[in-house]
């Protein structure tokens, strides 16, 4: 059996690249040969790096046209819908897709080729199944639990980890840099606060104006770690901060605020205690209070960190809880959900 993978996005090294080759892994593991559409090979390493994972069983090829020829087509959607021809076709939606132009009645004719369409998460379905006028699927992205462990005793390390790409998401670690200041000044100079991300797409100078506000302060900007890099991060790591979608209106540009969060899941996975924007994908990992915290402020964000800080055995209590409700997103469970569209 044969399978086609289409993901225009690849280089970005993404969540929803990781999600991609996750379907790949299962389809692997299914006993498909996977061919993944990339013109260029040296691409195969900049994965398994960055997502520690080994690609075997996977080629990366010149064209996979329409999925022409092949068993199963699984295709990460632009916004706009193809016309796949493979004998089971899965569309799959990373971003929450508005006001997009095309013609519905073309459109209406190439979804009847489509078996299924796949959202990453219920904040993206509901702007696809309006956008479209379609009955979506939520599949959430796996994270491989077992990878992810806590150092026992946590460092005083609040961790960020998200791409400088300024392109659709802005993840505004400027925002996170700001807060850490004042928690800093407020006497907590025992702490460090550590940025990690990909530095592959549409940085251009921000990383640099990063950095030049960060001067002064215990702060580490990390530009294109690793996979090991990361889990280490996160096991030592007591706090974990995101702001992705400040300051964004999640109903008029939804693709600029979080659609999931994987970092988060990884987070809660190693014990750090999340701090998340309240907005999008967020919603549907975070119990506020139970296993982190939501913000919408940066004055939110202060307050809740210096509350908690002074309160290890809620720290604790939250720690455990988070790592106990990361594990429904498991890749096993990913895998068996994905293979039961086949």
């Amino acid at each position: 059996m044969r399978a086609a993978i289409f993901n225009p996005y690849l280089d970005t090294l993404g969540g929803g690249e990781r999600y991609s080759l996750a379907v790949c892994k299962a389809l692997v593991e299914a006993s498909y040969s996977v061919d993944v559409f990339w013109k260029d090979e040296s691409i195969r390493k900049k994965l398994e790096s960055r997502f520690g994972m080994k690609l075997s069983g996977i080629e990366f090829v010149a064209d996979i046209k329409r999925g022409d020829g092949y068993d199963v087509c699984f295709w990460v959607s632009d916004g706009s819908i193809p016309l796949l021809r493979a004998r089971k076709n899965f569309l799959h939606f990373q971003f929450p897709f508005k006001n997009i132009s095309g013609n519905t009645l073309i459109n209406k004719m190439k979804l009847f080729r489509i078996n299924k369409i796949i959202c990453n998460s219920n904040f993206t379905k509901d702007f696809i199944d309006k956008e479209y006028g379609v009955k979506s699927v939520v599949l959430y992205p796996p994270v491989d639990i077992s990878r992810f462990k806590s150092a026992g005793k946590k460092e005083k390390i609040i961790l960020s980890v998200a791409r400088f790409s300024q392109l659709t998401q802005s993840k505004r670690q400027d925002v996170l840099i700001d807060v850490f200041k004042r928690f800093y000044d407020l006497g907590n100079k025992d702490w460090r606060l550590v940025l990690a991300g990909g530095v592959e797409v549409g940085v251009g100078e921000y990383v640099e104006k990063l950095k030049k506000a960060s001067r002064g302060y215990p702060i580490s900007i990390l530009e294109g770690p690793d996979f090991k890099k990361l889990v280490g991060l996160y096991a030592e790591s007591a706090f974990f901060w995101t702001a992705s979608g400040f300051g964004i209106s999640e109903q008029d540009e939804p693709v600029k605020v979080e659609h999931f969060g994987i970092t988060v899941v990884e987070a809660m996975a190693a014990g750090a205690v999340p701090f998340v924007y309240n907005a999008g994908g967020h919603r549907e990992i975070i119990k506020d209070g139970e296993n982190g915290f939501f913000w919408s402020t940066k004055t939110d964000l202060l307050n809740l960190s210096l509350k908690l800080v002074k309160n290890k055995q809620k720290e604790k209590e939250i720690s455990s809880q988070a790592k106990k409700d990361a594990k429904k997103y498991s890749y096993d469970r990913f895998k068996n959900e994905f293979l039961s569209f086949l």
